[in-house]
């Protein structure tokens, strides 16, 4: 079971502050966050997240001189979102101690795996490299699963997926969660789309939904991740 890394979010969006919430949540993330720069100050010292993500644009004080405060204060890995995308913008994050930076739009997918690297590169013990789960392995710098050694095929929306569950394991996702969670990808909520992958995951697992070792299904709510790593089974 992982232990839930807690992300500061300070954005002035507040629309934005809950869409990253329900899906860095989905990810297994605990978040909070504040729309004011003062209060989030407040929170990084009173909560000790383990990241904050921090917009440029703030009133009252902008994000670079809150990543100017954080850091008298504290090295917590900051990764930074803005709407502008001059280079100068980069580099002054960059000088400031941000450990990435996201220009916006930007794909929440990308978002995660930016979050996924700068935890590695600060702690490299968030999310271990490569996980076995009982003939399954996991390598998620090399974005594989390989059953008893051999690579299996995924497409990039099956391990997202295996991806997902892994990192909710023990905890039911309905067909919802893994739309909203996965929202990069096309999905059709009219077809059942969420159970074809599901299905076809399972089979390159050599899953048996009868009797499964890795992905069970909790009818009439969704998927959830079973698999024992190496520890429970001894």
């Amino acid at each position: 079971m992982f232990m839930k890394t807690r992300i500061l979010i300070i954005d002035d969006d507040e629309k934005l502050n809950q869409l990253l919430t329900t899906y860095l949540a989905n990810h297994g993330f605990e978040v909070i966050s504040s729309t004011l720069p003062e209060e989030g100050l407040r929170m990084l010292e009173r909560e000790k997240p383990g990241l904050v993500i921090l917009d440029v644009m703030l009133p009252q004080m902008d994000g670079f001189e809150v990543c100017r405060t954080i850091r008298r204060q504290s090295a917590v890995p900051v990764v930074m979102l803005t709407a502008r995308g001059e280079i100068t913008d980069r580099v002054v994050g960059l000088e400031l101690g941000a450990d990435d930076y996201l220009p916006k739009p930007f794909e929440p997918r990308e978002l995660v795996a930016r979050i996924q690297a700068v935890l590695r590169r600060a702690h490299g013990n968030v999310t271990p490299p490569v996980q076995n789960f009982d003939g399954l392995t996991i390598d998620y710098p090399k974005r594989q699963a390989l059953r008893d050694g051999e690579v299996l095929d995924l497409t990039t929306m099956e391990f997202d997926c295996l991806d997902l569950l892994v990192r909710n394991s023990g905890q039911v996702l309905d067909r919802d969660q893994i739309m909203e969670s996965l929202r990069g990808i096309e999905w059709d909520a009219y077809n059942r789309s969420v159970d074809i992958t599901m299905s076809r995951l399972r089979q390159k697992l050599k899953d048996d939904p009868k009797a499964p070792r890795f992905i069970k299904t909790i009818w009439g709510t969704g998927y959830m991740f079973i698999g024992k790593t190496s520890d429970d089974l001894v």
